[in-house]
């Protein structure tokens, strides 16, 4: 779920075609989980092959990326998630206990035949197997698309990539890139221009976002440092936060006192401080890694998909012509 930012966050707006020819390092699980949540059929099952084998993360991955790169010719490098810090375990029982409860109300909903609140309960009960992740990488390799192993968090990685100029900026949705020191964070890459929100059953309308770090920090007149014990306070998928502390509070409290160590009345509510701050300001990230751009493997492609997974031959190649050029014969 990552930190919630919004309230205290200047967000600039900007279009697709702003963006063309930037390098982006994008948080793969996290679009993974995204197509997993909406490429769903009206009762909110996911997308399957005839084995019963799940398809919805790979077609968000295929037809999202092949656009980007013709319509935007933007530079993609995928970056993956690696083992989670051990503060993280509470965050992901969280997580399983929630899509538990949700999967229940799904079927409840298919029962009553209410495919709206189907649809919408089913949003929240995707997972995203080590197996799903192995597929979506080789996908990207057969489109000669650059991965990246990060050894923990992948927005920790994607900062680091933008910090040391690998890439132009972090692509995710959640703010922890910043919190991770990503000089530029993009929110909301996406075609459909739309998101949606379970809890309202409905859609809205979204736009790219480009969120800069300095700016950010300029306009609080706060350090990074401090933007980590602002997102602490709130609370974020390593330590609880204080109960009825939202963002604004929490930023009135950084600007005020400096430091949690000066705010004694709130630190029994926080966890150990030293290695929550250590997550975001000394993260597990690796210089082992190449971004290389290689060429698609159009029958790898095709057989990967069409023939191992029965998507349409017709679309899959009406999309890699659009992105790469296939040859064809005459």
């Amino acid at each position: 779920m990552g930190v919630v930012l919004t309230p205290i966050v200047a967000k600039e707006t900007v279009a697709l075609e702003d963006l063309r020819g930037r390098s982006l390092a994008v948080d793969g699980n996290g679009d993974l989980y995204q197509f997993l949540a909406l490429i769903r059929l009206r009762d909110g099952t996911p997308l399957r092959d005839s084995k019963g084998r799940i398809t919805s993360h790979l077609a968000g991955l295929f037809y999202r990326t092949t656009r980007l790169i013709a319509d935007y010719h933007l530079e993609l490098v995928f970056v993956f998630d690696g083992t989670p810090p051990a503060l993280k375990a509470a965050e992901i029982q969280r997580r399983r206990n929630t899509r538990q409860r949700y999967e229940q109300e799904h079927a409840e909903a298919v029962r009553a035949g209410d495919l709206a609140r189907a649809y919408s309960k089913a949003t929240m009960t995707s997972r995203l197997t080590r197996e799903m992740v192995g597929e979506a990488r080789e996908l990207l390799r057969l489109m000669g698309l650059p991965t990246v192993q990060a050894p923990a968090e992948a927005e920790a990685q994607a900062a680091y990539m933008a910090q040391t100029g690998g890439v132009w900026a972090a692509a995710s949705k959640d703010y922890d890139a910043l919190l991770f020191g990503a000089p530029r964070l993009l929110r909301f890459l996406t075609i459909s221009g739309k998101e949606f929100l379970p809890s309202q059953g409905t859609f809205r309308p979204i736009v790219p976002e480009l969120i800069q770090l300095d700016h950010l920090l300029q306009r609080w007149q706060i350090s990074r440092e401090q933007l980590v014990d602002l997102a602490i306070l709130v609370g974020t998928d390593f330590n609880d936060g204080v109960k009825g502390i939202g963002p604004k509070n929490a930023l009135k409290l950084v600007q005020q006192y400096g430091h949690l160590e000066a705010m004694p009345e709130y630190l029994p509510h926080l966890g150990d401080l030293t290695d929550v701050r250590r997550i975001f300001l000394e993260p597990a990230v690796t210089d082992d890694y190449q971004i290389s751009f290689g060429q698609p493997d159009f029958a790898g492609i095709k057989s990967f998909l069409c023939q191992e997974r029965e998507f349409a031959e017709d679309r899959v190649s009406a999309a890699l012509g659009r992105a790469f050029r296939e040859p064809t014969l005459f």
